[in-house]
């Protein structure tokens, strides 16, 4: 049974304080009917005090008086109707279809807060996906069930690396694969980018696509990550698709939490964020993952634009202790005009040993992953020595790595955004890059291997 109210005591931002309430549930939906109004405005139940309700608007609350105004209590949670006729299509932040096309007929409504996962019911995530990246594919393995973060700086193109893991990502044992998009607080030309570069290349077929951008309100950006879960458990847990969702800007997402927490008046944490930074991350983060005795799995990647690159910020720190690793955005390789500029030596997938190996991708990628690594790092600190001494005092070994550095950088690294390498072919380029080395400083791969597959 819904229950009205005229008892409207204050408006503070995004938020109103209704009091003398009774039965009234947290996260209830509520409907306000402004004087003159036609259409009600939507909001939810934030907090709970006695006989004191805070609501909190999905719309601007330019308008609405304390005199008049009539608040509806609906008696249920804010829910999305899901259908698999979802892929392909294009919705607001709140759930509204965007794309001209017709409106959704659900298959069923899901709670957009989720249900967590129980620990004893999942899964460790083990196989691959290829992005077609070789930095990410070979240096630091992306596996289905993994919460991946994406850190970058301002002015870095991260919109353009996520677009491309977008436009490219695939699972290799030709299984449903589905992507889920989701933008919060960015300029429209970006939205329309992430929109034109995923239909150019006809993976948005099986793309679902949730746009709030930086003139919608602050409040929907809260709400737009939590549809975006929600629809990607329907059609994982329900449809036995693995999907990826990519979620940008988390940045975006942690100034809208602290505006609201403002308006509530709240006791700030570190740099004015709440104190339930943390707790509000982990239950979008720990959305991924696998489940026992279901096909279907979700995987990660949250991007996040680290105010003046710093690593020690409250975003970035508390995503990194929730994430399994981080791919970094490098600013010195984007300066150099190398794309995709990912620092392979910064980034970390905590779980990419489980998603290599005979069966999932090659049986040398484990440590040709290894001996890259070891040898480019080798070659950066010969390149420093060169700086420092001149290269003439560097020795053979060093000039080669130096070398080594330099191609892998350009050849290895820097791919274009049109370029789609299959695992194969980014380890077969690792192969030949390390035919510049010496074969005795190649110490981390097994000599039958280099027999096999380091052929002169």
């Amino acid at each position: 049974m819904q229950k009205e109210y005229k008892t409207v005591e204050s408006i503070s931002g995004p938020l109103l304080v209704v009091t003398g309430i009774e039965g009234v549930k947290y996260d209830e939906l509520v409907e306000v009917e402004v004087p003159g109004e036609n259409t009600p405005r939507i909001g939810k139940v934030l907090d709970i005090s006695k006989d004191k309700a805070i609501v909190q608007m999905f719309s601007p609350t330019t308008g609405v008086q304390t005199h008049n105004t009539k608040v509806r209590f609906r008696g249920e949670t804010f829910k999305l109707g899901v259908s698999k006729d979802m892929l392909g299509r294009v919705f607001s932040g709140g759930g509204k279809v965007l794309d001209g096309g017709p409106e959704i007929i659900p298959e069923k409504k899901l709670d957009i807060a989720g249900a967590p996962i129980n620990p004893y019911s999942r899964e460790f995530p083990n196989d691959f996906i290829q992005t077609g990246i070789s930095s990410i594919d070979v240096m630091n393995t992306l596996v289905r069930g993994q919460k991946l973060p994406i850190f970058s700086g301002a002015g870095l193109p991260h919109n353009r690396l996520a677009a491309q893991i977008a436009r490219q990502a695939k699972v290799t044992t030709g299984e449903d694969f589905a992507i889920v998009f989701a933008t919060m607080g960015v300029t429209f030309e970006e939205a329309e980018y992430f929109k034109k570069e995923i239909e150019k290349t006809g993976a948005m077929s099986r793309s679902v696509l949730f746009m709030n951008i930086a003139a919608d309100p602050v409040v929907e950006r809260i709400t737009t990550p939590r549809l975006a879960l929600t629809a990607a458990e329907y059609l994982a847990f329900e449809h036995d698709m693995h999907v990826l969702v990519i979620l940008t800007d988390m940045t975006n997402y942690a100034e809208a939490l602290r505006e609201v927490s403002s308006a509530r008046k709240e006791v700030p944490g570190r740099r004015g964020y709440p104190g339930y930074l943390y707790t509000d991350f982990a239950t979008l983060y720990e959305r991924a993952g696998r489940v026992k005795g279901k096909k279907g799995t979700i995987t990660q990647i949250p991007i996040l634009t680290m105010p003046d690159d710093d690593k020690t910020h409250p975003i970035p720190d508390l995503t990194g202790y929730i994430t399994e690793g981080q791919f970094i955005v490098s600013r010195d390789l984007n300066t150099r005009g190398l794309f995709p500029p990912v620092d392979v030596q910064g980034s970390l997938s905590r779980l990419w040993s489980a998603g290599v190996g005979e069966g999932k991708t090659r049986e040398d990628h484990a440590q040709i992953k290894d001996q890259l690594f070891a040898s480019y790092a080798q070659g950066k600190e010969a390149r420093e020595l060169a700086v420092v001494l001149g290269e003439s005092s560097l020795d053979d070994s060093d000039r080669a790595h130096l070398k080594f550095a330099d191609e892998f950088e350009k050849q290895f690294i820097n791919q274009g955004e049109t370029t789609e390498r299959a695992i194969e072919e980014s380890l077969d380029l690792g192969w030949k890059l390390l035919k510049m080395l010496p074969r005795g400083t190649l110490k981390r791969i097994k000599p039958e291997m280099i027999e096999k597959y380091l052929k002169s």
